[in-house]
């Protein structure tokens, strides 16, 4: 079905189930005020400040040099594909066959192949309630229906086998989660994501895993739901540990009885990822590129600890401490100021007072969005601080 526009285009009905991403609206706006000489602070957008390492850059450099830019395979180079069975190795003690690898354009690309593979029209899809708002655009893109699940604090933010026993209905596929999260930063226990998929298992449903951020974890060595599941399907990315946002390169882990179709929806859809990208990610396996990677980490953990305490000590809260990407999610209910029973104008006299960008909850889902903003720790330590202060003005504390 398509609507009229002015009698000469049409746009398809599942465009109108797509909402604005609200967080690229603040960052449009904190833009436009920088253009006009501001100085705002971006605690908005959910990308590192830094960038790839030079060994990176430098295979980039080269690859372009040696014209080695040509299309690649649909499921990627081989050697990164073996190169990433390595780290899962290395990192997980796991053996996944590099056939079941798929290197994408993004995560993104990653999980439109899924859902492409997995939903058909009217499928119900479940999903906690906050979760990265692009999800449910992925899943209703494909004429699915994302049934979003409220998860409180208690669960994690986090869907649960009993969220799933409660929700699933005669119309559900699968269900679709990331550990950590956006926008909470929280992951799911061992004991809760093995539940969840069991209970998932049980009832003969698929599960798309987005690990993500999983090298980004801080509390406790990260647990791949592939370690749990061999018949789940996880995404993951260069963009936030290996800090290749702009690069456009994720990867997939299938089912190996369903590589031949991610590898014909690929070779339709996208045909591969880009060549230089892939060239340079290589690098990000050397020891070198490894070693800066994990002082970065290490860097963002110190940023957390830093930053959810001065947030508490302001009045906002956090009830679960974040243990992994580069986000809190805190409550501004109980802070004293007029706005604190409506985030999204809350946000916005932030940043049109304080010059502090940071995002309303309703961008995540509908399960209290007034009460919550996220803020993003992906940006130098100086500039958090600067940032505290200019909210402690701003509330008056």
């Amino acid at each position: 079905m398509s609507i009229n526009l002015s009698n000469k285009l049409q746009v398809a009905q599942r465009v109108h189930a797509i909402e604005p991403f609200r967080v690229m609206e603040m960052v449009k706006a904190a833009g436009d005020m920088r253009r006009g000489g501001i100085d705002v602070i971006s605690m908005s957008v959910g990308e590192p400040d830094f960038t790839a390492p030079d060994v990176v850059a430098h295979a980039a450099m080269e690859a372009i040099k040696g014209g080695v830019t040509q299309y690649t395979d649909s499921l990627g180079l081989r050697e990164l594909r073996e190169a990433i069975a390595g780290h899962y190795a290395k990192v997980h003690g796991l053996d996944i066959d590099p056939r079941r690898i798929v290197v994408t354009a993004g995560a993104s690309a990653g999980l439109l192949l899924a859902c492409a593979a997995l939903i058909g029209e009217g499928d119900e899809v479940l999903m906690p309630d906050p979760c990265y708002p692009c999800n449910r655009h992925f899943v209703s893109s494909f004429g699915g229906k994302p049934v979003l699940v409220p998860a409180a604090a208690e669960d994690r933010y986090q869907l649960t086998a009993a969220h799933v026993a409660a929700t699933w209905s005669e119309r559900t596929r699968g269900v679709l989660v990331a550990s950590p999260s956006n926008p909470t930063g929280t992951s799911m226990t061992p004991e809760q994501l093995q539940a969840m998929l069991a209970a998932v298992r049980a009832r003969g449903g698929f599960a798309i895993i987005d690990e993500i951020y999983q090298g980004l974890s801080y509390d406790h060595q990260p647990v791949s739901a592939l370690a749990l599941d061999e018949n789940v399907i996880t995404v993951n990315s260069f963009s936030k540990y290996f800090s290749m946002t702009g690069w456009r390169l994720g990867w997939l882990v299938v089912p190996d009885c369903l590589a031949p179709t991610f590898e014909k929806l690929a070779q339709n859809l996208f045909i591969c990822a880009p060549t230089v990208a892939q060239q340079a990610a290589l690098a990000c396996f050397t020891p070198e590129a490894l070693a800066t990677y994990e002082e970065r980490r290490r860097e963002f953990q110190r940023r957390r600890d830093y930053l959810v305490p001065a947030l508490v000590d302001l009045g906002f809260e956090v009830p679960v401490m974040p243990d992994g990407a580069f986000y809190v999610y805190a409550d501004i209910s109980k802070l004293a100021h007029p706005q604190a029973q409506d985030s999204t104008a809350f946000c916005w006299s932030v940043l049109k007072e304080a010059h502090v960008a940071i995002v309303p909850g309703d961008d995540f889902g509908f399960a209290a969005p007034a009460r919550h903003v996220r803020f993003s720790y992906a940006t130098k330590q100086e500039r958090i601080e600067e940032a505290l202060a200019r909210l402690r003005a701003f509330l008056g504390r």
